[in-house]
């Protein structure tokens, strides 16, 4: 099947749209990776590779997705509605406010789609590891796809996490880095360097595939490449953080900053005629 990259490059900015306009609704939200992430999920629900039923989220031959980054959840909240998990309509006035299931961080049961609660950083490998372990005791071949954030990377629990992946032998567990190169303290490399990433996955027994995150042919070939692998597998996207805000995009203090009327006009008027 040809892949409609056109189609793709719409989706991923009417979502990018939708989700400014709610993070601007709400008054908050980590709006550098709602941003940075948004092509990576599109390539992943929007490809083809990815099995899911929206109309049965509890199937039992669907593949699973983890937002371990629970803090970029505005974006997926947004792409799930897309997806027909639920109405559009659910989204407006709607984010963050109780009892409407789009809390600030993913709480599983609140919403379809969402697979396990997620915020605390570091947790979102290990769970996807025991759903892909099970999967495979039942020698079934469902996927299971777990987005972290470079942040992430500095936490204990994620290498305890990424040591037993490979000692499992999970050839059905593929993990996304949400490269930006940002956390709430500025840069990644200000505050607790996380390089040679890849060769630390690699030691580890990991595949790993390098990525510009904002590239549909290259995210949907590298996740072809995951989908066939024979080891965990990693796939690293570099992204830019707030991508397509204006004066805001790539900058180190974009984790959760304050977004202006001027800003939020402005960045609207740039993304909808691009």
């Amino acid at each position: 099947m040809k892949t409609d990259y056109r189609n793709l490059r719409k989706i991923a900015s009417d979502i990018r749209i939708k989700t400014l306009e709610l993070l601007y609704e709400a008054g908050s939200g980590h709006l550098g990776s709602c941003m940075s992430v948004i092509e990576t999920l599109v390539s992943l629900y929007f490809s083809g590779l990815f099995k899911y039923n929206s109309q049965k989220p509890e199937s039992e031959d669907r593949d699973y997705f983890l937002l371990s980054n629970g803090h970029a959840c505005p974006a997926f909240y947004v792409l799930l509605a897309k997806a027909s998990y639920f109405p559009e309509s659910k989204l407006d006035n709607s984010l963050f406010k109780l009892n409407t299931g789009l809390e600030g961080h993913p709480v599983r049961g609140s919403l379809p789609g969402i697979e396990i609660s997620s915020g605390s950083l570091g947790m979102g490998l290990s769970v996807g590891e025991g759903i892909a372990l099970g999967l495979k005791l039942k020698k079934k071949e469902n996927k299971v796809v777990v987005m972290m954030s470079d942040g992430e990377q500095q936490e204990g629990s994620t290498w305890e996490a990424v040591m037993a992946a490979s000692h499992y032998k999970l050839n059905n567990l593929i993990a996304i880095i949400d490269r930006n190169g940002i956390q709430i303290g500025g840069r990644i490399k200000d505050n607790m360097k996380i390089e040679p990433l890849a060769k630390k996955y690699q030691s580890f027994g990991w595949k790993v595939i390098k990525v510009n995150g904002h590239n549909f042919n290259k995210l949907i070939l590298s996740l072809k490449k995951a989908f066939k692998a024979k080891k965990p597998t990693l796939i690293i996207a570099k992204t830019i953080p707030a991508k397509g805000v204006y004066k805001l995009e790539g900058r180190k203090d974009t984790h959760h900053p304050h977004l202006s009327e001027d800003i939020y006009k402005k960045s609207i008027k740039r993304l909808k005629n691009d």
